[in-house]
């Protein structure tokens, strides 16, 4: 239900269209389309308009399923596509299939205890059976709540029931340690090593692009997509900038867009064992007829491709003789290196880009082993 700003004004007040896209009772697609003069008033007209409606649309006939796709529409022009594909999944898969016939009036605290219990049970095929990540779980809890949240601001409900059951949780043991997965810094020096080997090996150039895009990975904590988005002019002396990310599993062509969140757009200096490769690896692609400060620094005019990337990740371990990590677990290993040499969780959480610190510290805390130590040795020489 955006406002839109348009040409003119009156009485020094700037030129509004408030438009309103809808569903009536019977389901069918309306639209109303409003001017009016002033930010206040178009705010006011905007208010007024969906109190209107929902006075002619009883909230009781509202399905999940319709408030789902009413939901998804108004994100749309708010979120990036890969914010959006997130919905979708948890939202379609684990919410609609279960809940999408019942009306919003019908979500008592007993009917939506019965779906968390659905969903703890859940199981999936991949690799054989296996039931949720608690993750995966709270992802759908944390969607779902959201849009429920967006009912309310609707008025289609008068409060978000979904908050008395609460989010899922995890066991006693906590699943975030198992299913995160890293390289110690004597097994990535095995697997670079690998990686290196067949980069130096190969009858191409293009093998170094993976070379150095596992050093990236490594070395700064950046995202499989924000790596993927990197320009030669992102480097800038000793600093990376960090700007932009590439998605290439949403339909069509590669899509360039913001970060993650606003924090994620950050600087970041580089560290000399990396500045090296970088320098190594820009030598290279500078014999390359054409080449410019724009070229992709892992790929050159476009970048390497998520398959080819993890193909290339399942060799390099297996030449190296240890175990295999995702590509996300790279970000993992920086994370975890630096925790565990004391560094300060502030500037881990400003390095990986989250948007909170409580994001880290959940994810990281226990890799930090040493500080029941530090604790009892200050504790010890007291006297």
């Amino acid at each position: 239900m955006p406002i839109y700003k348009m040409k003119g004004s009156k009485d020094g007040k700037q030129k509004y269209r408030v438009r309103i896209n809808y569903q009536d009772s019977m389901g069918i697609n309306r639209q109303i389309d409003r001017v009016t003069y002033g930010n206040v008033e178009a705010k006011e007209l905007e208010r007024q308009l969906n109190y209107n409606i929902k006075q002619s649309i009883p909230a009781k006939r509202i399905t999940v399923k319709q408030l789902y796709e009413e939901y998804l529409k108004s994100k749309k022009h708010e979120l990036r596509e890969q914010s959006i594909r997130s919905i979708v999944t948890y939202l379609d898969n684990h919410v609609i299939p279960e809940l999408g016939n019942l009306r919003l009036d019908k979500l008592t605290t007993p009917t939506l205890k019965k779906w968390k219990d659905v969903i703890n049970e859940k199981t999936v095929k991949n690799k054989g059976v296996k039931k949720l990540s608690i993750k995966t779980k709270q992802h759908i809890y944390k969607e779902f709540i959201t849009m429920l949240n967006y009912a309310v601001q609707m008025d289609y409900i008068d409060k978000n029931p979904l908050k008395k059951i609460g989010n899922f949780k995890s066991s006693i043991t906590l699943e975030s340690e198992k299913e995160m997965d890293y390289y110690t810094p004597d097994e990535f020096k095995l697997y670079i090593k690998a990686t290196y080997d067949c980069a130096k090996n190969s009858s191409t150039n293009h093998e170094w692009d993976y070379y150095v895009f596992f050093n990236i990975a490594y070395y700064t904590g950046l995202r499989k997509g924000e790596i993927h988005a990197l320009k030669w002019s992102d480097i800038e002396g000793d600093y990376l900038h960090v700007t932009r990310s590439i998605a290439q599993k949403l339909k069509g062509d590669d899509r360039e867009t913001p970060p993650k969140n606003k924090s994620s757009i950050r600087t970041i200096q580089i560290p000399t064992p990396l500045k090296e490769i970088l320098k190594a690896h820009k030598e290279r692609y500078k014999q390359l007829e054409g080449f410019n400060n724009d070229y992709r620094i892992c790929g050159g005019m476009t970048s390497l491709r998520d398959s080819t990337l993890d193909k290339h990740n399942k060799k390099y371990a297996e030449l190296a003789g240890i175990k295999k990590i995702r590509i996300h677990d790279f970000r993992h290993s920086h994370a975890s290196l630096l925790a565990n040499e004391g560094i300060n969780i502030q500037e881990i959480a400003r390095r990986l880009g989250h948007s909170k610190i409580e994001i880290t510290w959940n994810t990281y805390s226990h890799l930090y082993p040493r500080e029941e130590e530090r604790a009892i040795n200050i504790l010890n020489k007291i006297v």
